[in-house]
């Protein structure tokens, strides 16, 4: 991919992920071309590695859209992303450090600080925390192969959603989730660890599916 390419695609990709392009628009080259600085060329270069990461889909006359997934297409990327955790938690326990246990702790303790330490929850603060916990846990895990995979399903917009769809209890829960998550890696206990992480995500999903029927005017049961 050309630099200019690279830097488009960086640019698109962010715009997806943040939400600025929201899941259903279409992507015309021009106006991108005129977002990134670079010609239509490199634009559709981007365009092409976007729609291969599943972040774009092109219909048969060549239009391109950001992918608007179904809620059956979201439950799976839940489920998936519950093996792939659930199996990286397990790891951390067997290999993760003391200096590696500090680290998740002073992160969550600032998670911590973003739902309480105002009036309000950050919930951008919350992002950026539980962003780094997971991240911090899957280097734990010592497996770049998982990292790569992980990284192909955790995408920002599904993670940004889901946390706009949280209230303070919902953040307090993820919170105190991360805590007994640490307890279990400090104790080494790999069968615990992912069974606290498979249930993390799973109560995401339900956060998530909640919130997507509640907007389109379905009545779900509490979670």
């Amino acid at each position: 991919m050309t630099k200019a390419a690279d830097v488009a695609y960086k640019k698109i990709r962010s715009e997806i992920l943040d939400g600025r392009l929201a899941p259903g628009a279409q992507l015309k080259e021009e106006e991108l071309a005129e977002l990134c600085g670079v010609s239509r060329t490199p634009v559709r270069e981007a365009l092409r590695r976007l729609e291969i990461e599943m972040l774009v889909w092109r219909t048969e006359t060549q239009r391109t859209y950001v992918t608007d997934w179904s809620i059956s297409d979201i439950e799976e990327m839940f489920t998936l992303r519950s093996m792939l955790e659930g199996y990286a938690a397990a790891r951390a326990a067997e290999n993760i450090t003391p200096e590696g246990i500090d680290r998740l702790k002073a992160c969550n303790d600032a998670l911590g600080v973003a739902v309480e330490g105002g009036a309000e929850p950050d919930v951008e603060a919350f992002l950026k925390y539980n962003r780094q916990f997971h991240s911090l846990l899957t280097e734990a895990a010592g497996s770049e192969r998982l990292s790569l995979l992980l990284a192909r399903v955790v995408e920002q917009p599904i993670v940004y959603r889901t946390a706009l769809g949280y209230d303070k209890k919902h953040l307090l829960h993820s919170h105190r989730e991360h805590a007994e998550l640490i307890s279990a890696l400090a104790k080494g206990d790999s069968e615990w660890a992912k069974a606290i992480m498979v249930g993390h995500i799973r109560r995401a999903f339900y956060v998530y599916q909640e919130n997507y029927m509640r907007q389109s005017g379905t009545i779900v049961a509490e979670t």
